[in-house]
């Protein structure tokens, strides 16, 4: 197994990332856990569970090379190379510099995530000393616990607004030049993973703005936060935790395999990262050596990002082939509103059941042989927008929990794809 699955980009690469006053802007309309960093926005009520949580026995051990990357931010700028004290206990002048000023307490001081650490060790098969070590550097970001907390004033959804966050002119045109550069790769994807092109290019665009925002929090220290501190206000917390938990220590997996330094990788602050934002479970379980370089590199190597989205939508059924959704009208009065929106973006009906409930369908639709969800889109005051999202759309929530999110994917999709075709 090659020693250098996570890659990271050499100092002299530009690292550019994203501010917290975007994070908090996206997060007024998502509540996050990511791959995008997203949690639903409403679970189904009949599907199973749509994301594999962390566990480190069913997938192969991946390798992890610690990044070498220089931030702008002088607040939240790590050392790679600082391994830290030999004490759990940490107070070198080295490890605070490396960390946010309005952290919290070191691990090291928590009982609990000590006691844990042995345990996760036991499982994972790790050194003890080493898993303590590590995470006994990892410090706690109160920052982190009011991200991932629902809005206490929550506005309106509105998918206008929301839809114009990311089908803009400068995405669109990030996106097309992206296509251009990597077209190759794309075109191999499509035809080994059966995915779209413009859906995976959407993906990254809309996910890191291609590779201009991964994340600038240091991926331990959000990830023992959230194990730890989730917030118990948090309506799912006690789940939330859980899950963090399993990230946490697939986290510790994929960096002790490969002798990478747990303390200088960056993400999200929920700990995705690179390109795609996949959490540790997700590199572990879908990241491909698309380049055949023999190493994945989420982070600097596009082609690996590209084949691995692809891989991630494989993985969750995408049909090749087939429509997200189809245009849907419906008859006040007539439709019978609660019976369609109980599944919720789960599909559910067919098609003749679909129109049996008064959603009127035409064209292709009435052909589609799969089962349909009825998507609403709420726009703040104005009437709701409608669409029948297929099997393809549910495919994509399970990237992120959100019909809003999925369709803004699919509307950059076809963006992109307009300007790609223009440009021929």
């Amino acid at each position: 197994m090659h020693p250098a699955l996570f890659h990271f980009p050499p100092k002299t690469m530009p690292q550019r990332w994203a501010p917290l006053a975007l994070s908090l802007l996206l997060n007024a309309f998502l509540p996050h856990t990511t791959w995008a960093q997203a949690e639903p926005q409403t679970t189904p009520k009949t599907a199973t569970t749509p994301r594999p949580k962390a566990k480190a026995d069913t997938a192969p051990p991946q390798d992890i090379k610690a990044p070498a990357q220089s931030t702008k931010s002088t607040k939240t700028k790590t050392k790679s190379k600082n391994s830290g004290p030999k004490s759990s206990k940490v107070k070198t002048n080295a490890a605070k510099a490396a960390l946010p000023a309005a952290a919290g307490l070191f691990f090291s001081e928590s009982s609990a995530a000590m006691d844990w650490s042995s345990q996760a060790a036991e499982r994972l098969q790790l050194d003890p000393q080493w898993v303590r070590k590590h995470l006994g550097q990892a410090r706690r970001l109160p920052s982190v616990e009011r991200l991932v907390l629902p809005a206490s004033s929550p506005a309106a959804k509105n998918w206008a607004a929301y839809r114009a966050r990311f089908i803009e002119p400068q995405r669109i045109q990030a996106g097309l030049r992206f296509w251009q550069t990597h077209r190759g790769a794309l075109e191999r994807a499509e035809r080994e993973f059966g995915v779209p092109a413009s859906v995976v290019v959407a993906i990254i665009g809309v996910e890191t703005f291609y590779g201009q925002y991964t994340g600038n929090f240091r991926v331990i220290d959000a990830l023992a936060t959230l194990a730890f501190h989730f917030p118990t206000a948090h309506p799912r917390a006690a789940a939330r935790e859980s899950f963090f938990k399993g990230e946490l220590e697939q986290f510790l997996l994929l960096t002790s395999r490969s002798g990478a330094d747990p303390l200088s990788i960056r993400g999200s602050y929920a700990g995705a990262m690179g390109l795609p934002q996949f959490m540790p479970s997700s590199w572990a379980r879908h990241a491909v050596d698309f380049d055949g370089n023999g190493r994945i590199d989420l982070f600097g190597s596009p082609t690996d990002a590209i084949g691995s989205v692809a891989n991630y939508f494989k993985a969750f059924d995408w049909r090749p082939g087939m429509p997200t959704h189809y245009p849907v009208t419906l008859t006040p009065g007539q439709t019978d509103m609660d019976s369609l929106m109980a599944p919720d973006i789960l599909p559910t009906f067919s098609v003749a059941n679909f129109v049996s409930k008064g959603a009127s369908l035409s064209g292709a639709a009435l052909q589609h042989t799969g089962p349909l969800a009825l998507i609403e889109l709420r726009n703040g005051n104005e009437a709701p927008s409608y669409v029948a999202g297929t099997e393809n759309f549910y495919a994509i929530t399970r990237y992120n929990w959100s019909s809003y999110y999925a369709m803004a994917v699919i509307d950059l999709a076809e963006a992109v794809a307009r300007e790609m075709q223009n440009s021929r």
